[in-house]
């Protein structure tokens, strides 16, 4: 499980099973400060428009909370349970025997490794996830850029990186294009390692208990 520290945070929504189509190994990972170059450029009308409807399918996401199916490339998984409330807002709480919990409370995502007593802040802009997270998600924005697209079989993926940092990871959201929804999310880290989540059951646009993005430190931190 420590495999999956800290970018396993950077994927865990909506989904199922991976599509034959889409099963394939993760590629190289970006390094830090390597030039990427936009994809969008070349797409056709039809893609930018789904492109487009995606972003819009985002932004009217307010919160959800679901199970999650974690998998890594490097062989691990987890189950647990995620709740998402945009802005900026995130717990995922892992299933036993993992002993990890991750919580973004609005600046930063920290990771809690249970068992070993350790505690780790990111700054939300500093992992893809910060992406997903934000009050408003534009594609058309110059910091982030689009990497790739990929349709086929009614299933279509969306690649990205920070512009100015694309040695942080890259995360590519899967979606189902009639009607579009959002089914899976996956991250390369720098070292290239993929982590999967998948969500079951998601329950959209709830209320959700703000004390569940509140992060209150070991006794031995706060010692």
């Amino acid at each position: 499980m420590r495999r999956l520290l800290p970018f396993a945070a950077a994927a865990l929504l909506w989904g199922v099973a991976v599509s034959p189509v889409l099963a394939e190994g993760p590629g190289p990972g970006p390094t830090e400060g390597a030039q990427v170059e936009s994809v969008l450029p070349r797409l056709s009308p039809e893609q930018r428009a789904f492109i487009a409807r995606a972003e819009a399918y985002l932004n009217d996401l307010h919160s959800v909370q679901a199970r999650f199916l974690q998998i890594s490339s490097t062989g691990n998984y987890a189950e647990g349970t995620v709740s998402l409330q945009r802005p900026n807002r995130l717990r995922m709480e892992y299933d036993p025997p993992a002993e990890l919990l991750i919580v973004a409370n609005g600046s930063h995502l920290i990771y809690h490794d249970i068992k070993l007593e350790q505690v780790t802040y990111i700054g939300l802009n500093d992992t893809p996830l910060g992406v997903l997270l934000r009050e408003h998600i534009a594609f058309s924005d110059p910091a982030l850029t689009i990497t790739n697209f990929r349709e086929a079989g009614g299933v279509a993926e969306i690649s990205l990186v920070q512009t100015k940092d694309p040695g942080q990871g890259t995360l590519t959201l899967v979606f189902t294009v009639d009607p579009v929804d959002l089914r899976q999310w996956r991250v390369v880290d720098a070292q290239n390692i993929e982590v999967t989540v998948s969500l079951f059951n998601p329950r959209r646009d709830i209320k959700l208990d703000p004390d569940l993005f509140v992060f209150r430190a070991p006794r031995k931190e706060r010692d």
